[in-house]
């Protein structure tokens, strides 16, 4: 799974999944741009963190929801490193609620952060791609996208509709040697999931046939494998990690 000298760009990636993503390609050699919407600090303390690696880093500030800053940042990745060789479509909230005390507003801000973002990004992307008539797009979507979930009404249907997104674009842009795949995560502990006490966490560890939560160190695995052209036969796919649940 070698990615010696690509260009990644990951969005959402100051912490969580993002983070352990952004720092797996950088330990496998790729050079690494990152977005992030926290504070500048934070920003530079990740590129300091992931330079130890030896690789290309640097973080930029943008807000993947707005299009006209997603192809500003592609812009300005392409500048920066001269290609863009792998993009991973990571930026994502929640705003749980039951659906008949879900605002419009919480409707309204998990699809445009959550789907939104895919459209503007990939859309970005696949022209310096095109260009170079190869390109990975990596879509970390989730489980709920499959199954559903009771309060996640709005999540759910982000999650899915980066579904059908991926494989549409798979048959788009196949022919341009541009693949087009989707992670989608189970339960995994990250800041999100560290809120949860101890019986709920055993509740949902009992639907998991391997019995326990999964690690952001497992989506960054498939992501890598997905980016590197151990995967190169491989697109319009899904690939859940989710320690067998959806079985």
């Amino acid at each position: 799974m070698k990615v010696e000298n690509k260009t990644v760009l990951i969005t959402g990636a100051s912490r969580g999944i993002g983070k352990s993503i952004a720092e797996e390609f950088a330990k496998n050699g790729a050079n690494v741009a990152f977005t992030y919407l926290s504070s500048v600090e934070k920003g530079q303390a990740l590129e300091v963190e992931l330079a130890q690696y030896g690789t290309k880093i640097k973080g930029y500030r943008s807000d993947a929801s707005d299009y006209a800053s997603a192809e500003q940042l592609v812009t300005d990745v392409v500048a920066d490193f001269g290609n863009l060789d792998i993009l991973i479509n990571n930026a994502g909230v929640t705003r749980d609620t039951l659906l008949m005390r879900m605002s419009e507003e919480q409707w309204d801000d998990v699809l445009r952060i959550n789907l939104k973002s895919v459209f503007n990004l990939t859309k970005a992307a696949t022209k310096p791609m095109m260009r170079a008539k190869a390109g990975s797009i990596i879509n970390i979507t989730s489980v709920v996208g499959l199954m559903g979930n009771a309060g996640q009404a709005n999540y759910s249907a982000s999650k899915a509709g980066i579904l059908g997104f991926t494989k549409s674009v798979a048959k788009e842009l196949g022919s341009r040697n541009i693949r087009s795949n989707a992670v989608a995560p189970g339960f995994i502990e990250t800041e999100m999931t560290g809120e949860l006490n101890e019986e709920q966490l055993k509740e949902w560890t009992k639907s998991i046939p391997l019995k326990r939560a999964g690690q952001a160190k497992d989506i960054a695995n498939a992501c890598l494998f997905l980016g590197s052209d151990a995967s190169s036969y491989i697109t319009g796919q899904v690939l859940v990690v989710d320690g067998g649940m959806l079985m």
